[in-house]
């Protein structure tokens, strides 16, 4: 058997033990003689080099073994089972030995002493005197000890729920962005496939943008935040791409900020609302169809709406509970990634149009694997 094997079998054997509390049960003691005489010194002399190093040892062995029994056997096997008369039966018991084993432990000191209870410990002392005194020491030894670990399989078990939480909520975002990246797939390659017999130019120019559009989404967008600017030029690439397969369609895309590569804002939260925008937006032959998007920053504060028009028949779908799995999802995923307070969305539909309006916290994310933009080549012009 090598050094470290031998290393890690006496550790393994000590911690299996408790071995590793006795320098607590050491101090936890002494904390109390050093109360009991009002003076550390002659407490540590009186344990350390006087018979009174006996009676100390019994309260230490025997409190410490009540502990472990009512923590490793009795509150496993009746506590937790809601046993409770059986447990308190038994706890009583243990106390009860535990107290009349170390008021033993005084009469061991007086003989090995040579001298009387008496005059080793004052007139007056008697059995009762002394368990009175390790009765109540004992009690409060074991309600520190189950105090304690309560705290902390409390602790533990709270430690554990977040955990559990955290991955079911990163389990639920991920989720909700693999359900949207086909949606959003989907309806680009319906568009390029409309256009390929139609008009073969606008069909190339729809392919180039689509190519930008999934190597977005499957390079770009792994993380769980991205640089704005990234995200603000694939809404242009989304637009253009939109407005190379509609007629008869006004789009205005208006970006006003300051260089942007510092701030990171959650993958597609944005598109969504831009994709509902085109999806329901009207299909009037004699009046305008006008989708206006507006984006700007104060400070770290990003606004962000979406206005389109609505025909009477797309004015359920249009609404934001008939919107589709796109816009249920990123409603979702608002309150999983910004919380409940930063983030605010105002949605507004007439009678022939439909408006969101949603203001963003941005944040300093860390985005490694995306490098950011540099000034100057951040801002998107107005698309008309």
């Amino acid at each position: 058997m090598d050094q470290d094997t031998r290393k890690q079998r006496t550790l393994g054997w000590l911690l299996k033990y408790k071995l590793h509390h006795i320098p607590l049960w050491v101090l936890y003691h002494y904390l109390w003689w050093t109360v009991a005489v009002a003076n550390p010194l002659k407490a540590a002399t009186s344990i350390i080099s006087s018979p009174l190093a006996v009676e100390f040892i019994f309260y230490v062995v025997f409190q410490a073994a009540a502990v472990y029994i009512n923590l490793y056997c009795l509150v496993p096997r009746y506590l937790e089972k809601s046993r409770f008369l059986a447990y308190s039966v038994l706890l009583s018991s243990v106390i009860l030995t535990a107290s009349l084993s170390i008021v033993g432990g005084y009469y061991m000191t007086a003989w090995i002493s040579h001298h009387s209870v008496s005059k080793m410990f004052g007139a007056g002392t008697c059995f009762f005197y002394f368990f009175g005194i390790a009765l109540p020491s004992t009690v409060a030894s074991v309600t520190l000890a189950l105090s304690i670990k309560m705290i902390i399989e409390r602790s533990r078990s709270l430690r554990r729920h977040r955990l559990q939480e955290k991955e079911r909520l990163q389990a639920e975002l991920q989720f909700l962005k693999h359900q949207f990246n086909p949606h959003f797939l989907f309806n680009s390659i319906n568009a390029i496939f409309f256009l390929i017999n139609t008009d073969p130019k606008k069909a190339s120019a729809s392919l180039s943008k689509f190519s930008d559009l999934l190597r977005h989404q499957l390079y770009d967008c792994n993380d769980d935040f991205i640089p704005l600017n990234k995200e603000i030029s694939y809404l242009q690439n989304f637009v253009d791409l939109e407005k190379l397969r509609r007629k008869n369609l006004d789009v205005v895309f208006r970006v006003v900020t300051a260089y942007t590569g510092h701030l990171h804002v959650a993958p597609f939260i944005l598109l969504t609302f831009v994709e509902n925008a085109f999806k329901h937006v009207s299909r009037y032959k004699y009046k305008p169809n006008r989708v206006l998007i507006d984006l700007s920053l104060e400070g770290r504060q990003l606004h962000f709406s979406v206005f389109n028009t609505i025909g009477t028949a797309d004015e359920s779908a249009g609404g934001v509970h008939q919107g589709g799995i796109g816009l249920q999802n990123v409603l979702r995923r608002l309150k999983l990634v910004y919380g409940e307070h930063d983030y605010s969305l105002d949605i507004e539909q007439g009678h022939d149009s439909f408006r969101v309006k949603l203001c963003l916290k941005l944040g300093d994310h860390i985005a490694s694997a995306i490098t950011p933009t540099p000034p100057g080549k951040t801002s998107v012009p107005a698309v008309t």
